[in-house]
C-alpha cells in the first residue's frame, strides 16, 4: 500500500511539473533580440550597394542583440511584397522596406498593421496613408531636385539646353527629383530648356545607353546633363567620351547620390555636381526600430544629413568619401 501511494504521489508531481512548464512556455517564444525583416529593392547601383552594406555591417556588428532577415528583391516589387509576407508570417518585431515603387502597397502594409508590426521606410516613400508605416528615414528628393537645378543654372550661365537622365519609373526618388528640377527651373531659371526626358532605370549601363540616343537625337544642343543617380551620370559620360566630347566641359554633368565614382569623376574634371544623397542609414534604422520594438513613438520623417559638393573640391573631399 505505501509503494502505491509513493507512487501516485510521483505521478502528480509529474503531471503538475508538465502542466506548469506548458503554462511557462509562451514567455520563451519571443525573441530578446531585435528582429528585423528587411527587403531591400536589389542592387542597380553603388549607392545601393552602400545602404546594403550600412544595414547589413550595423547588424553584423551588434549579432547579440539584433537578428537581421535580409531579403533582395532583385528590382522586383512582387518580390519585395512576398518578403515582407514572409516577414509577417515569421513575427519579426519591425519590417524595414525601401520601396522599388510608390504605389501597390496598401494591402500589405494593412496586413503588417493588422500584426501589429511597425514598418520603417528607408530612403523612399511609398502612397499609403500615413497610419500604415511608423516613419520614413531618408532625404528631401524635392529639395535634392531643387539644387541640382540652381546647380545646373550656375554652371551653363542660366540659359541652354538640358537633358535628364530619369531613375525608375514609378520610384519616390525619381517622381521628387523631377519635381524639384523642374519646379526650380520654372520659377527661376526660364533660360533653360528641357529638350527630353526618359528614364535610365537608376543603372550606369542604361544611362549609358539612354545618352547615346540624346546625343544623336540633339547632335550639338546639349548644354547639360541632369542625372537622378550617379551612376546613370557615369554611364552618360562614357556616352559623351565615345561621341568625341568632352564631359564636364563640352555638357555640364549635374547628379545625385555623392558615390566614390562620381568623386573621381569630378577629381578628372569629367563631371561638375552632384547633390549628396546620404546611404548611411544603418544606425538610424535600427535605432528607430529598437524604440519602436520598446513601443516608443518616433518621428515621423527622419531626415538624413547632406551637401552639395562641386568639382572644385572633390580631389579634397575623395578621401573622406566612405561610399
Amino acid at each position: 500500500m505505501k509503494s502505491k501511494l509513493f507512487l501516485s504521489i510521483i505521478s502528480l508531481l509529474l503531471v503538475a511539473s508538465i502542466i506548469g512548464c506548458a503554462q511557462a512556455a509562451p514567455a520563451s517564444t519571443k525573441s530578446a533580440k531585435l528582429v528585423v525583416g528587411f527587403a531591400q529593392i536589389g542592387q542597380e547601383s553603388g549607392w545601393r550597394d552602400a545602404e546594403t552594406a550600412s544595414i547589413q555591417f550595423y547588424a553584423g556588428q551588434n549579432l547579440d542583440t539584433i537578428d537581421l532577415k535580409f531579403a533582395d528583391a532583385q528590382q522586383q516589387q512582387q518580390n519585395q511584397i512576398k518578403a515582407l509576407k514572409s516577414f509577417i508570417e515569421m513575427g519579426v518585431d519591425v519590417i524595414g522596406l525601401a520601396p522599388v515603387v510608390e504605389t501597390g502597397w496598401d494591402a500589405v502594409f494593412a496586413e503588417a498593421k493588422e500584426a501589429k508590426i511597425p514598418i520603417i521606410l528607408v530612403d523612399r516613400m511609398a502612397k499609403v496613408d500615413e497610419s500604415l508605416y511608423a516613419t520614413f528615414i531618408g532625404s528631401d528628393f524635392i529639395l535634392e531636385g531643387n539644387n541640382a537645378a540652381i546647380e545646373m543654372s550656375r554652371l551653363i550661365g542660366g540659359s541652354g539646353n538640358v537633358v535628364e537622365l530619369e531613375g525608375t519609373v514609378g520610384a519616390s526618388a525619381a517622381n521628387d527629383r523631377k519635381t524639384g528640377f523642374h519646379d526650380e527651373l520654372a520659377k527661376n531659371h526660364t533660360g533653360i530648356t528641357i529638350l527630353a526626358s526618359q528614364t535610365g532605370d537608376f543603372t550606369r549601363a542604361k544611362g549609358k545607353e539612354v545618352m547615346e540616343s540624346f546625343l544623336k537625337t540633339y547632335e550639338g544642343q546639349i548644354n547639360g546633363v541632369y542625372a537622378h543617380n550617379d551612376d546613370m551620370a557615369l554611364g552618360a559620360i562614357e556616352a559623351i567620351k565615345e561621341a568625341g566630347l568632352k564631359p564636364g566641359v563640352d555638357i555640364k554633368i549635374v547628379s545625385v547620390d555623392g558615390v566614390r565614382g562620381i568623386f573621381e569623376a569630378m577629381a578628372a574634371g569629367e563631371a561638375n555636381v552632384t547633390v549628396e544623397c546620404n546611404p548611411l542609414l544603418g544606425p538610424q534604422f535600427f535605432d528607430a526600430a529598437a524604440k519602436l520594438k520598446a513601443g516608443q513613438t518616433v518621428d515621423k520623417w527622419i531626415k538624413s544629413d547632406e551637401g552639395v559638393y562641386r568639382s572644385e573640391t572633390a580631389a579634397a573631399d575623395l578621401p573622406n568619401r566612405k561610399y
